[in-house]
């Protein structure tokens, strides 16, 4: 049996990413496939996800803080390196499990994620030959144009640090308009129409860095296509999944007959 394929889901607090690894594992599972989920946030505190592996069996955010005598912050920060010291007893505890996808909640705070080094251990420990990352823009933030630069620059930070495929997500687009949403997405379709978007709020300090970041990372790489998606509707999920396939083997190996379809 192959490895099963393993999907990363970050992006800021807030962005939906437990409601969507949810969503995913639900859409993968109709359409005839056996997903696991894993926890890697010691502080999750939602009943919306039941995990098949978690992260708070070994490492628990308030235990953290109570043992350390350590505010939030200061847990998260110890937590990160102690889950990295637990992370072959995760890898272990997901290969006794037989699954086709490990769909991974991360946690929070995307800062702890990409920016420090016991994240990329993790992800390096977790691994395998179809690897990849699903990054969430928040459409509260996204739908202002220095709002979704700040957005693509942490996008590109991620994919720079983990070096893994990585896949744009406008989460929770249920809650846009369709001008809105074609909008957002036509910024990620067009460096020059964002370009032109941000030039044209008002000139603010922050505008300008905006403008900045954007021709650097336009200079780097394309900003590239953006993916609506919403658990309300089962919007995206299907395309999600070719995406992978795309980036995982430069293909699409659902029959689309397979697949629930996916509401307008």
């Amino acid at each position: 049996m192959d490895a099963p394929a393993t999907i990363y889901f970050a992006g800021t607090a807030g962005a939906g990413k437990t409601h969507l690894v949810r969503a995913f594992g639900s859409w993968l599972k109709s359409a005839g496939y056996d997903p696991i989920v894993v926890n890697l946030d010691p502080g999750n505190e939602t009943n919306e996800l039941e995990p098949d592996v978690d992260i708070r069996e070994w490492v628990r955010l308030d235990e953290v803080m109570d043992e350390y005598s350590l505010g939030p912050n200061g847990a998260q920060v110890a937590a990160s390196d102690m889950i990295a010291l637990k992370v072959f007893d995760v890898r272990q505890a997901i290969g006794e499990l037989k699954s086709d996808y490990v769909l991974v909640d991360t946690p929070g705070q995307v800062e702890l994620f990409a920016f420090r080094e016991s994240s990329k251990a993790i992800v390096d420990a977790l691994s395998g030959d179809r690897s990849a990352i699903a990054f969430l823009f928040d459409p509260s933030l996204a739908r202002s144009p220095s709002g979704f630069v700040s957005l693509l620059m942490l996008s590109a930070t991620v994919e720079f640090r983990f070096r893994l495929p990585l896949i744009n997500i406008l989460s929770k687009a249920d809650i846009l308009t369709p001008d809105q949403v074609e909008e957002i997405v036509g910024w990620g379709d067009d460096s020059d129409r964002l370009l032109d978007a941000v030039t044209r709020e008002s000139p603010t300090p922050d505008v300008q860095l905006s403008t900045e970041m954007l021709r650097a990372i336009s200079a780097l790489a394309p900003v590239g296509n953006l993916l609506p998606t919403s658990i309300q509707d089962q919007r995206g999920l299907e395309r999600l999944y070719h995406e992978l396939q795309r980036s995982f083997a430069g293909g699409e190996d659902l029959e689309p007959s397979h697949a629930p379809p996916e509401s307008d």
